[in-house]
């Protein structure tokens, strides 16, 4: 088992765009907390516009205070080893020094009203590993810290190294499915085949739906769902997919979407070509304001609109699938970087060559 130094290598948010690879002090884990050697973390499509400074994370208007708290080290999607416990801690998650574990992206609080009545998900304060320094620094650093109310599962010792580093977003992946409640006999249209859009054909297809179709603008994207079980895939940049979708489905339209694409085109694509009374799940993060015709939603169709935020419960059925052969990383994972290329890594994750970049402690 790693011994774990006084100080550590971590990469520290300053800000947009002032991104910093520094040496600090090891965090020591208190009464009930956990440290963890970081076995990788994965850059998310919401660290890609935090760094570049989106608003959603700094504030968009004056008098706004931004929801993220600076210094911070970024990182949420992340698994590790448990080397180090505070009194109680290993009692208190039921894991033992030496073990893999990951924990749920988000630290709830465990008094507010949606943390009481079960649905820790929503916690009003909403702390969230790598965004709030002053519950939970993130996974973009050698040693991390679990606070007490963190959600924490113990890592099969089956799974490969790259599964166990995409347990968050196919957590997410599996939330956004279920929301959709999708039936044998609906037409599922995924809009966006990224790390998370992939993930969720492959969990959407286990829910054996008539059709599952895939949109997506990068064709080497559409192969990969084609091979997770897409039934169709289809480029908006080359075919009108509203056209095909309708042609599918006797003019009617799709009924169930689910928009993953984080560009405002997938929404106003979706109300396009779902029928009515249709389930549009959104999932994705925007960069920026996304607008539409809402009376598409009522007046015309009588949508249901329905959110998907983070990974309620879904952690357990995440490694499971995994466990199985369900599910798999392969494909998705195409770039890992050492902390210190972190800014290559960073620009990986921002062009289109890769669909999910993995950062590694320098020592592994």
């Amino acid at each position: 088992m790693q011994t774990p130094t006084a100080d550590m290598l971590a990469l520290i948010n300053h800000g947009p765009r002032d991104y910093r690879l520094e040496r600090v002090a090891r965090p020591r884990p208190r009464a009930r907390e956990l440290l963890i050697a970081v076995g990788a973390c994965g850059i998310c499509a919401g660290d890609d516009k935090c760094y570049a400074g989106a608003a959603m994370f700094w504030g968009g208007a004056e008098g706004v205070d931004p929801w993220v708290k600076t210094p911070v080290v970024p990182g949420h999607e992340f698994f590790g080893t448990v080397i180090e416990a505070g009194e109680g801690a290993l009692e208190h998650f039921g894991v033992a020094l030496g073990e893999r574990v990951v924990a749920e992206q988000i630290v709830p609080c465990g008094k507010c009203r949606f943390c009481t009545s079960g649905s820790y998900w929503m916690c009003e304060v909403h702390n969230i590993f790598g965004f709030q320094k002053t519950v939970a620094e993130g996974a973009m650093a050698e040693y991390m810290l679990f606070p007490p109310t963190s959600r924490v599962y113990r890592i099969p010792d089956s799974l490969g190294f790259k599964d166990a580093a995409i347990i968050e977003p196919l957590a997410c992946a599996i939330h956004t499915v279920n929301r959709g409640d999708i039936g044998l006999d609906d037409v599922v249209v995924i809009a966006g085949a990224g790390p998370l859009g992939l993930f969720m054909a492959q969990v959407a297809r286990l829910k054996t739906p008539r059709k599952l179709i895939v949109v997506d603008p990068v064709d080497e994207r559409l192969a990969l769902a084609r091979n997770y079980g897409a039934d169709l895939t289809i480029n908006p940049a080359k075919e009108d997919a509203e056209a095909i979708v309708r042609s599918l489905t006797g003019g009617y339209g799709c009924d169930v979407y689910i928009e993953a694409t984080g560009n405002p085109v997938g929404v106003t694509q979706g109300l396009g070509m779902i029928r009515k009374l249709g389930r549009f799940v959104e999932f994705s993060v925007f960069g920026k304001e996304t607008t539409a015709d809402w009376s598409i939603i009522g007046d015309r169709k009588e949508l249901d609109i329905r959110g998907a935020h983070l990974s309620p419960y879904t952690y357990p059925v995440a490694i499971d699938l995994l466990r199985r052969g369900l599910v798999t990383s392969e494909g998705i994972v195409t770039h890992s970087y050492k902390l210190s290329d972190w800014k290559a890594a960073f620009e990986c994750a921002h062009s289109a060559e890769s669909i999910k970049v993995l950062l590694t402690p320098d020592g592994e």
